[in-house]
C-alpha cells in the first residue's frame, strides 16, 4: 500500500465553534446543503447507509449512498462509499468502498476539520487513478463548500438575533 495514492487528505481552519462545525457535518440535512444531497428528513446514523440524490450540476443523475461508520459527537464522523461512482449503469456494488474521515479539533481561532479518504489501492485498476483524481478535485471544493456554508449560516444567524 502506498500512502501517496491510497489517501485524499485535506485540511481547513474554519472561523467557527467546534459545535457549529459538528452540526453541519453529522446533520444530514445541513450536510446535503454544502455538499450537494437531497438529505431532507435523513439522519446519519452508525452502521446505518444514507441516500440521496445528488444535487450537484451534471451529476443530478446519480444516487449518493454511504454506510456510516461513525458518529462521535464533535470529533469523528466517518463513512464508506464508492468513489466516483459516476456511471449509472455500471453496478459498483461488488467494488470495495474507500473511508471518508472528517476529524474535528479546536483550535486558537476556531475548529480544524481534516477529511481523509482512503482505501483506493483496493478500488479496481482500471478506475482506480481517475477516482483519485475526481475526488481528489471533489474534496478541494468541498472544503471550500463548508467553509462558505458556515459563514452564510453564522451572518443569517447574527441576523436573526439582532
Amino acid at each position: 500500500m502506498n500512502p501517496a495514492s491510497d489517501r485524499i487528505e485535506r485540511k481547513i481552519l474554519l472561523k467557527a465553534p467546534r459545535s457549529q462545525v459538528w452540526r453541519v457535518l453529522a446533520n444530514a440535512e445541513a450536510f446535503g446543503q454544502w455538499f450537494g444531497v437531497a438529505l431532507e428528513g435523513k439522519r446519519f446514523v452508525a452502521g446505518e447507509w444514507t441516500q440521496g440524490q445528488i444535487t450537484y450540476p451534471g451529476y443530478e443523475h446519480l444516487l449518493w449512498n454511504v454506510l456510516v461508520e461513525r458518529v462521535e459527537p464533535e470529533r469523528v464522523f466517518s463513512f464508506r462509499w464508492h468513489p466516483y461512482a459516476v456511471e449509472p449503469e455500471v453496478d459498483y456494488s461488488q467494488e470495495p468502498t474507500t473511508l471518508v474521515k472528517f476529524e474535528l479539533e479546536d483550535m486558537d481561532n476556531g475548529t480544524l476539520l481534516k477529511v481523509t479518504e482512503s482505501g483506493f489501492d483496493h478500488i479496481p485498476q482500471t478506475r482506480r487513478l481517475k477516482a483519485f483524481r475526481m475526488d481528489s478535485r471533489g474534496w478541494d471544493e468541498q472544503m471550500s463548500n463548508i467553509e462558505e456554508f458556515l459563514k452564510i449560516n453564522t451572518k443569517a444567524r447574527l441576523q436573526q438575533s439582532e
